[in-house]
């Protein structure tokens, strides 16, 4: 029996750049461009300086860039400052299957980790397919929502299998490195729940945080407890509920997944997207918006679940809120 850990292991130190076509390193160009400039964006956020004030409490032996102010961190402390401004504008780009979520967050190690390796662009393209592969077939394989759980638990495991490529561990290496990230890094829903806070835009950030360490600690030789998916007390049982395979991997006449990713219209959350286009198409065929009654919107029921479907969502008091509130965003629109 082959573990999914290993699967993934051997898919992530076999792949190649002269195995992608030109069109798939096309569009991770265009994933990382649009990455960076969502992470420009949220700059000068509240959450984004908490970050960045955290990376300057360091020093680093290999220090590795803070973008936009330039200074230098540790490598864990630079992916999380730079995940938390990619993310907090929700205006990176989106993956909606059984599960839903932003691959491009974990651009942020992919790019961090290339850095402190010394690594080429190639590499950092291959390593950023590497994380829009794994997070796209797990989300597809399984919607681990209604156990409780948040999509960052599929991002982390994305993170690792970037950071590791980036830093260019070995295929046993890279093993150990999901061992130990997984097992130690679950994430709750209620992140994404309710009266919505500042960690929202935070949660992915620090999966990738952790997965910089899981791949430093297996560089260095600790091991991590396997099975990890396959356990008695593994992903499968634990998190997912169910036992899922990843039967074709992007390469070798299979499609890679970052071609059914979306770049973002609006900065809101990836529900809301079809639904604020619509309301400002309809603007056009309606007068003043003091003489609309009542706004009636047909979506798909997890599209309610998460962006209508507790109070907070209807009477929203802070951003996080806001942007992940249909209600709000489509009359906004």
């Amino acid at each position: 029996m082959t573990f999914l850990a290993e699967q993934l292991s051997n898919y992530g130190t076999s792949l190649q750049y002269s195995d992608l076509p030109p069109d798939i390193v096309h569009l991770a160009k265009r994933f990382i461009i649009d990455t960076i400039g969502c992470g420009l964006g949220g700059y000068d956020s509240e959450p984004s300086t908490i970050a960045r004030e955290m990376a300057s409490t360091v020093t680093a032996a290999h220090p590795v860039t803070v973008m936009g102010s330039g200074q230098k961190s540790s490598l864990d402390l630079a992916v999380f400052a730079n995940g938390v401004m990619i993310r907090f504008l929700d205006f990176n780009d989106g993956y909606t299957s059984r599960e839903s979520g932003h691959p491009s967050d974990s651009i942020a190690a992919a790019l961090s980790a290339t850095e402190s390796a010394g690594g080429s662009g190639k590499r950092l393209i291959v390593s950023t397919i590497l994380a829009y592969e794994t997070f796209c077939r797990i989300c597809d394989a399984v919607d681990i929502k209604p156990r409780g759980f948040d999509h960052v638990t599929v991002g982390g495991i994305a993170s690792i299998m970037a950071a590791a490529r980036a830093i260019n561990l070995t295929q046993q290496q890279t093993f150990q490195a999901l061992n130990l990230g997984i097992a130690s890094n679950i994430a709750l829903y209620q992140t994404r729940i309710g009266d919505v806070s500042m960690w929202k835009g935070c949660a992915y950030a620090n999966a990738s945080r952790n997965a910089i360490f899981a791949t430093q600690l297996a560089k260095s030789g600790l091991t991590g407890p396997s099975p990890v998916f396959e356990g008695d007390g593994g992903y499968f049982k634990a998190v997912a509920g169910e036992s899922f395979a990843l039967k074709e991997l992007g390469g070798q006449g299979h499609p890679f997944k970052i071609k059914e990713c979306s770049i973002k219209q609006f900065p809101l959350g990836q529900y809301s997207q079809t639904i604020a286009n619509a309301a400002v198409q309809m603007k056009e065929r309606v007068g003043h918006w003091q003489e609309i009654e009542q706004i009636n919107i047909s979506t798909l029921q997890t599209a309610v679940n998460i962006m209508a479907g507790d109070p907070e969502k209807w009477t929203p008091t802070n951003r996080e809120t806001a942007d992940h509130s249909m209600p709000y965003t489509a009359a906004v629109a």
